[in-house]
């Protein structure tokens, strides 16, 4: 199996399409935040618009897929003259679809929706990506044109499945995403394949004794060399992207096996039961053992 899949089946992803948004000029969306676990992601099929997230302005123009992992609240502004008006919602049966308020013709078609994220792998996938994510594919790309068309289609007859058929293209459009080369320090996607081997490895076999030694000889580099490409490619450190990496394993081990913590911790490379548990209430919030039994009892 691919990185990009074991990745994606490990965090258990689920999408939705929340709105199609067809807004006028001079328009201001405000988006209300998510909750844990929910990141949101808009797609701009067609047009111009801005992003304002906090103090950051993102410029987004069609083919721009963004992502907030962290889930804030956030505006979407359309540009035009005059004062800016609000928008209007029309309720239906798969999604919701957005207009300006006093109508006019729409000058963006933005499809927003959120991925919900398993609590264990998903939790650690979804904080070791950038915020906000944003990755442009361009008009000229044909795989988000075909996307597109589909989304489209399903949009303008919606009916029975469309819910489930949206679903399943916005889950091809996050695996699109993550492996993107054009966004620093994605490192689901890294441009350099001698770091991208080693990327591979630490999933292939978590539990190994992975040095920077042994990495970097994986990745046919000296030392330094290694150590500097892989933060430059990744954003992160070796030792950080390696315990987020056992902490994924460990948490698919816990969801879908009978081992016990102190077993789970060995397979993932722990030889101590409570450097594991520590390591683990770090990424996840909550210990091993909190963790498998707030999943069987429905918590999570």
């Amino acid at each position: 199996m691919d990185p990009i899949s074991r990745l994606l089946r490990m965090a258990r992803v689920r999408a939705a399409i929340d709105k199609r948004c067809l807004l006028s000029g001079a328009t201001r969306m405000d988006v209300a935040p998510y909750r844990e676990l929910e990141t949101p992601f808009h797609v701009l099929l067609d047009g111009e618009c801005e992003l304002h997230l906090g103090p950051e302005i993102l410029h987004l123009r069609a083919g721009d897929v963004v992502l907030i992992p962290s889930g804030s609240p956030h505006r979407v502004i359309t540009p035009g003259c005059g004062r800016q008006r609000g928008t209007t919602e029309t309720a239906g049966d798969a999604f919701v679809t957005t207009h300006s308020k006093r109508g006019g013709a729409a000058v963006i078609d933005l499809f927003c929706g959120h991925y919900t994220f398993d609590p264990g792998a998903g939790a650690v996938l979804s904080r070791s990506l950038p915020e906000p994510l944003k990755v442009s594919f361009g008009q000229s790309a044909a795989e988000l044109s075909m996307l597109s068309a589909l989304m489209r289609g399903e949009a303008q007859h919606e009916g029975t499945g469309t819910a489930a058929v949206l679903s399943a293209l916005s889950t091809a459009l996050l695996a699109m995403v993550l492996r993107s080369t054009a966004t620093p320090a994605l490192w689901t996607a890294v441009a350099d394949p001698r770091v991208a081997a080693a990327i591979s490895a630490i999933l292939d076999d978590p539990a190994a004794d992975w040095s920077i030694a042994r990495l970097s000889q994986a990745a046919t580099m000296s030392r330094a060399t290694f150590l500097r490409h892989f933060g430059q490619e990744t954003g992160m450190t070796v030792g950080v992207f390696l315990a987020r990496a056992r902490i994924m394993a460990a948490a698919e081990l816990l969801d879908t096996t009978d081992a016990t913590v102190a077993s789970v911790a060995l397979q993932v490379g722990y030889q101590s039961e409570s450097a594991f548990s520590r390591a683990f209430r770090a990424e996840v919030g909550a210990t091993p053992a909190r963790y498998r039994r707030d999943r069987q009892q429905g918590g999570w």
